[in-house]
């Protein structure tokens, strides 16, 4: 059977207490700028480019101190612990 075929596991070890920090100071920051947070973010996540993210606060720095991956993974944690699934 090839690596293709095999489920993936992924296993990441950011500080889970760091992203949702960093999730949130930065959605602050793009909010107080008057920017969608939630737009903003999904562009940035998707794309990777930082320039979605403002430099407002520190708010890019913040954000591009993480990896993309584990800002995803904090994100549908949240998602999947709140909605009891």
């Amino acid at each position: 059977m090839s690596n293709m075929e095999e489920t993936m596991m992924f296993k990441f070890g950011a500080d889970k207490k760091r992203a949702e920090t960093v999730i949130k100071e930065v959605c602050a920051a793009m909010q107080e700028k008057g920017y969608n947070p939630i737009n903003q973010l999904v562009g940035y996540l998707l794309s990777g480019d930082p320039a979605y993210i403002t430099s407002y606060k520190d708010a890019r720095s913040k954000i591009r101190s993480m990896d993309r991956d584990e800002l995803l993974v904090e994100l549908v944690q949240f998602y999947l612990n709140q909605n009891k699934l």
